[in-house]
């Protein structure tokens, strides 16, 4: 487990994937010595730990292979893991769910991976609450706020990306930009994402003026943190947002006499 650990702490810093493999390797042969039916906590705290370990190498690959091995570990873990023997450890797994199920949600083409995803991040709300732990409610609301745009995204009507707005400002309550700067940012970008997306459906121009309004928040952000990334990347969707606001309006047919 030790050694599992420490492989998979070396491979989120690196670029390749061979600490991340070894670490998957590690957590599987700890597997065969700490069973289920020997030790139950300890064979849960390895699956939950292997579900981290493909989900990362899951991000890192195209495909979706270790990202199903991710979720099958994780229910695994929750096999033990239950809300009412452990609470915290069940609130955490079932976020790790919810983020492999989203990535998975991402490339597949349907939507019930997505829909998988916001069932299991808003499981894990109802421990990880504001009162209790509030910047981990925090990165939850945030977690469910991704799911919920990439479903409403793929969805004829505005519910699910008004709900995501709903989310990230409840985030905004805990992220804020004196506690958190980045997180922040990171949700004010996301926001702006949302409220484009809401564009694209209703064509409300109000809501391109709340998505600038809240990538320029990001930016002011990410320019004083000198973060190059995501100032390009926020750089590039003001760009967006900036012609979709410039860009006329289509005139309304008008109706024959």
């Amino acid at each position: 487990m030790n050694l599992g650990a420490a492989l998979e702490t070396l491979g989120k810093w690196e670029s390749g994937t061979a600490r991340l493999t070894e670490s998957v390797s590690v957590y599987r042969e700890a597997l065969q010595e700490n069973t289920r039916a020997h030790a139950p906590a300890l064979w849960a705290m390895t699956q939950m730990s292997l579900g981290g370990a493909l989900f990362r190498l899951g991000e890192r690959e195209s495909g979706t292979a270790r990202l199903e091995e991710a979720v099958a570990a994780n229910r695994e873990a929750l096999q033990e893991y239950t809300r009412v023997r452990a609470p915290l450890q069940w609130a955490a797994i079932e976020m790790d769910l919810g983020a492999a199920l989203r990535l998975l949600g991402e490339r597949e083409s349907g939507t019930a991976r997505l829909e998988e995803a916001v069932a299991a991040f808003r499981e894990a709300l109802k421990e990880d609450t504001r009162a209790r732990a509030p910047l981990a409610w925090a990165i939850t609301q945030t977690s469910l706020g991704i799911a919920l745009c990439d479903l409403g995204e793929r969805e004829s009507g505005t519910g699910r990306l008004e709900e995501a707005v709903a989310a990230y400002h409840e985030a905004l309550k805990e992220s804020t930009r004196a506690r958190a700067p980045l997180d922040w940012a990171a949700t004010q970008y996301n926001l702006a994402l949302v409220y484009r997306a809401l564009f694209t459906k209703t064509s409300k121009r109000d809501q391109l003026d709340d998505a600038l309004e809240a990538v320029e928040g990001a930016l002011d952000v990410y320019h004083k943190a000198n973060a190059a990334f995501y100032i390009e990347n926020a750089e590039r969707l003001r760009e967006e947002l900036l012609a979709l606001k410039d860009k006329p309006k289509t005139a309304r047919p008008k109706n024959k006499p």
